[in-house]
């Protein structure tokens, strides 16, 4: 008998669905775990369990070694610091009794390489038996770092590339220098091991404005020539009035409305060329306020829907603060729809006083999480007319803090690597 690739599910004697053992241990699927259920035309769409932790982003540090324009560090006013080796401890111990094990991502406000730890942390949580990422911007990646996180294992190496000429990248990132970032990127490059997929993978992190965003290409052409194999953009989130004026999606926002309903009319496109000939059609048509799906798969993207809480994600601050998602990780101000937000942290708790596995768990962040799946919140994104879109402590239906009707992440505005 050959061997058939494809994974299949089967319906037992008594009409239950069972699945592969192997998928089953993947995606935490326990004894009285709840998965949430989406009905699609010929798909049936099972969500992860509410209670699988697959992976936990970690801040090694609030402290940067240069300013950008997009950080959230422009509108707040925290105290600062690293990590310490005794928080981290209590991180590890967390991690050893999860089975399977979580990713981790070692990213956060601040520059995560420079944190003198920072190697050892990712061999830690590689010896545990987790994978590892970092995001950086790319300043202080000589080659002594470059080989250092080769050899503890890293997974992945995001770097953050916000245009493709020094100007338009040095008008964003102040104090970084492109030809020194593009220069160790290509070193990093070269010192991994020879392979058909080399590791650590080169991963590309683009925030899209109206001054950049015409260097998406070239930046897209220049990740390709550094080896990446991996590219996230987003849009940025304005934490300035300056940044306000420098968004790609006002009117994206007031569309959200009409994606999300259910009677949306639905347009559905071929594979073809996209060239001079076809662009503006193929455009006009995904901007054309239909459900658009490409050759059967949907290109107008999903709106309520918090990918980070629905991927099974949680977000620990250097000061051992675990929080539902990094936008909660913070005290800090946006602007929406024309008015200034002041954004509250939430905090389940610390993982210097309770084990990671007990502050998962814990009752209320379970009922969030499942408040957050089903997301019941208001439509503070598309409609944004009243004050308590000011901040994020309660909405128009009564849910209490935090609320997030008006995250933009939750509707495919902003993404994360």
């Amino acid at each position: 008998m050959g061997y058939d690739p494809t994974p299949w599910a089967e319906v037992d004697e008594q009409g239950r669905l069972t699945l592969p053992p192997e998928f089953a241990a993947q995606y935490g699927l326990t004894p009285g775990a709840r998965l949430r259920i989406d009905r699609e035309t010929n798909t049936l769409r099972l969500h992860r369990a509410l209670t699988h932790l697959a992976k936990v982003y970690i801040e090694p540090t609030s402290l940067c070694n240069i300013v950008c324009r997009t950080c959230m560090r422009n509108t707040w006013d925290e105290p600062m610091g690293r990590m310490s080796e005794e928080t981290f401890e209590h991180i590890l111990a967390g991690l050893r009794p999860l089975t399977p094990k979580p990713a981790i991502m070692f990213a956060g406000i601040g520059e995560p390489t420079s944190h003198p730890r920072i190697i050892e942390m990712i061999r830690r949580v590689k010896e545990l038996g987790c994978t590892a990422e970092i995001t950086t911007n790319g300043t202080i990646l000589n080659p002594h770092r470059s080989r250092q996180l080769i050899e503890a294992g890293l997974d992945v190496l995001w770097v953050s590339l916000d245009g493709a000429t020094p100007d338009s990248y040095e008008d964003v990132r102040l104090g970084a220098l492109l030809p020194q970032v593009l220069e160790n990127v290509s070193t990093f490059r070269k010192l991994r091991k020879g392979s058909h997929k080399p590791k650590p993978e080169i991963g590309i992190a683009f925030v899209a404005m109206k001054r950049n965003i015409n260097d998406l290409p070239a930046v897209i052409k220049l990740g390709r020539s550094l080896g990446a194999s991996k590219f996230s953009v987003s849009n940025v989130l304005p934490y300035t009035d300056e940044m306000r004026h420098d968004i790609l999606y006002e009117r994206t926002l007031k569309n959200i409305t009409y994606f999300s309903s259910d009677w949306l009319p639905r347009l559905s496109m071929p594979k073809l060329d996209i060239n001079e000939t076809t662009r503006d059609a193929f455009f006009a048509a995904l901007d054309s306020g239909y459900s658009v799906t490409f050759a059967g798969n949907r290109l107008s993207g999903a709106n309520d829907v918090c990918v980070f809480v629905e991927s099974g994600a949680t977000t620990i601050g250097w000061d051992g603060s675990l929080s539902p998602c990094p936008p909660l990780l913070h005290n800090y101000t946006t602007h929406l729809r024309g008015r200034e937000r002041q954004l509250h942290r939430h905090v389940i708790g610390n993982v210097n006083e309770r084990a990671l596995g007990d502050l998962w768990l814990d009752p209320d962040y379970v009922t969030y999480r499942e408040r957050v799946h089903s997301f019941g919140f208001a439509p503070c994104t598309f409609c944004g007319g009243c004050e308590l879109l000011d901040s994020n402590r309660e909405d128009c239906l009564g849910n209490q803090f935090p609320v997030c009707g008006g995250c933009l992440w939750a509707q495919g505005v902003i993404q994360c690597p």
